[in-house]
């Protein structure tokens, strides 16, 4: 018999799913909560009309356990023929953020987590050079130095895994980290790798961003949170955000300015990633705000 719902005892959890748009699918998802005694706390759902894809995400408490549930959760998820996962609503997700020489990001990134605006715990800060070492060890965080040279590259990126696995992180924050990360290392990371990418991209991609915008004579600029593939700034978008600048601004002014957009939209990814309100809908992504 299951134990009744009980709001002093119970575990929050949180459900993601997507599968093939059909007819009761909402039905059969809150069926298997209530079998659980799930009280729903947060639900959105999405269907997209240009895939047929169905997308969903449930905050809930349930009296049962996370390691209890997630059996039944995974069978029932196969069952519906769903790419589905169970999350423990409460914890903060293990993070490396990797930088190389400027620390808006990082310190921002940094800060947000000690004050305890970010489901994250930083775990390692990992930098191609030693700028930020005493920035990290400021807040009690193991800082890695791995210098990156083209001929060494493969030995670099190996450990930059290990220590990836030693640290136990499960998302990996690139901060203005000025490398570009190989094809493996990118297939390895799927999913769980975010770039922040200083212009509004799909706009001027690659170096220099700012001094392109300035060449162009743009009113705005951007920049643009995304998931790391393969195929350079082309991943799929978590979010992005503009500020408004004028003829006025020289490209070091349009550089300063863009730092604060940088930081709020890396942040923002970040947040929503942890508490897992982004799933992937081929090379575009659902963001349940």
């Amino acid at each position: 018999m299951l134990p009744q719902y009980d709001p002093m005892v119970s575990h929050h959890h949180i459900i993601t799913l997507s599968c093939t748009d059909r007819l009761g699918l909402v039905h059969a998802v809150t069926g298997f909560l209530l079998a659980y005694q799930g009280n729903i706390e947060e639900a959105a759902q999405f269907s997209d009309p240009a895939t047929g894809l169905f997308f969903m995400r449930v905050r809930f408490a349930s009296p049962t356990p996370l390691a209890q549930l997630q059996p039944a959760w995974q069978a029932f998820a196969r069952e519906q023929g769903m790419r589905a996962a169970l999350h423990d609503a409460n914890a903060a997700m293990p993070t490396a953020i990797w930088v190389s020489q400027q620390g808006h990001c990082l310190n921002d990134l940094l800060f947000r987590w000690r004050s305890g605006l970010l489901p994250i715990e930083v775990r390692a800060v990992l930098s191609n050079h030693r700028d930020f070492e005493a920035l990290a060890q400021s807040h009690g965080v193991p800082f890695y130095y791995v210098p990156v040279e083209a001929a060494t590259k493969p030995q670099a990126e190996a450990e930059q895994l290990a220590i990836l696995q030693d640290c136990g992180a499960e998302l990996v924050v690139l901060a203005r980290y000025m490398q570009i990360l190989s094809p493996t290392l990118c297939q390895q990371l799927a999913g769980r790798a975010i770039n922040i990418h200083h212009s509004f991209l799909p706009s001027f991609k690659g170096a220099k961003p700012y001094h392109q915008a300035y060449d162009r004579g743009v009113k705005l600029i951007g920049a643009t949170a995304h998931y790391v593939t393969a195929d350079l700034d082309e991943g799929p978008i978590l979010e992005q955000d503009v500020a408004r600048v004028d003829h006025g601004h020289s490209a070091q002014a349009l550089t300063a300015v863009g730092r604060d957009t940088e930081s709020q939209v890396l942040a923002r990814a970040v947040k929503w990633h942890s508490e897992h309100r982004v799933l992937l809908d081929g090379h575009k992504t659902v963001v349940f705000r």
